[in-house]
């Protein structure tokens, strides 16, 4: 019966978003970085925080440090959605969030102390990449339903290093987000609200599992988006492209606008790729295997630039 209050009330919150953004004009306009083509209700992916508060509240105020670290980070993002922010000010409490996250990993006291600057460095990375992704119907909801599908297996199947109930919650709000999102003509964009939030709360469960293994390697269940996005920054430092100006040159852009592929059936190639990942990489666990997928998605990459890239410029 949880499970149902669950989902009843993350529709009905938001719905009740969906009426607070068009009176107050909270939309994403078509842009030079995004694919869609009309104006659609921005920051749906606020559900993702209002559910994972609602699990705080549920499990008798579990892991606080993390919370407000997410609290922190969903409203900076939600209020960027709104009004723009200057990135100094957004990535300072980026880090101060995830500084507030380390603590409820229990990183900033631990011998393992000296690994929090490599950790600031992934996971803002890894934030960064879920909000450039965003930018066709699905591809954030399904991208993030499969991987925490495969962390609640791993949860059940391998070792238990959360509390189900946090998966489930959080798996409840996205899949409550793909019913307005995944479609051909979305209802609402996750906006950086969601994006973000939801890449924060993944990577607390991935970096829980890791230090709970020492194994960096579970990182392989967020290969696909890294790869492209890694790939695509460096593709652009070697173009000398200013960093902070908007672009159309990742995979599934090229894919959605060069190739004119439905935004549905990209997003559902991004989340076959990356359960194909998570599937491969369950069967034997380890750095071996993790390096093994960056090379092979890596080289699938280079081919598919290779390939499609020129559409790009003769585009231009």
């Amino acid at each position: 019966m949880i499970y149902l209050l669950i989902v009843v009330l993350a529709f009905v919150f938001e719905l009740l978003y969906f009426k607070v953004a068009s009176k107050y004009n909270i939309v994403d306009r078509p842009s030079e970085r995004g694919s869609s083509k009309a104006v659609t209700l921005r920051g749906g992916g606020i559900v993702f925080p209002f559910v994972v508060l609602v699990y705080f509240f549920y499990s008798g105020f579990a892991y606080p440090w993390f919370i407000v670290g997410m609290l922190m980070i969903s409203c900076i993002s939600f209020y960027d959605d709104v009004s723009s922010l200057p990135p100094r000010i957004r990535l300072l409490v980026h880090f101060v969030a995830m500084l507030l996250m380390f603590q409820q990993l229990g990183l900033i006291t631990s011998s393992l102390w000296w690994l929090i600057p490599i950790m600031l460095f992934v996971c803002a990375g890894a934030i960064n990449v879920f909000n450039f992704m965003d930018g066709v119907n699905g591809i954030t909801g399904g991208y993030a339903t499969v991987v925490l599908v495969a962390l609640l297996y791993v949860n059940h199947h391998v070792i238990e290093f959360v509390d189900p109930n946090f998966i489930l919650f959080s798996l409840i709000s996205v899949l409550v987000f793909c019913f307005f999102n995944f479609r051909t003509r979305a209802k609402c964009f996750a906006g950086d609200v969601g994006a973000v939030a939801i890449a924060f709360v993944i990577l607390f469960f991935i970096c829980k599992l890791v230090l709970l293994t020492n194994d960096f390697s579970w990182f392989a269940f967020l290969t696909v988006y890294g790869v492209d996005g890694t790939l695509t920054l460096i593709h652009r430092i070697l173009l000398h492209e200013k960093l902070s100006q908007p672009h159309r040159k990742h995979a599934y852009q090229i894919m959605a606008n060069e190739l004119k592929m439905p935004h549905v059936l990209v997003s559902a190639i991004y989340m076959c790729l990356q359960a194909l990942v998570c599937f491969v990489y369950l069967l034997k666990p380890g750095l071996i295997m993790f390096a093994a997928v960056v090379v092979v998605l890596s080289l699938a990459y280079l081919l598919f630039m290779k390939k499609f890239f020129h559409l790009h410029l003769q585009r231009k």
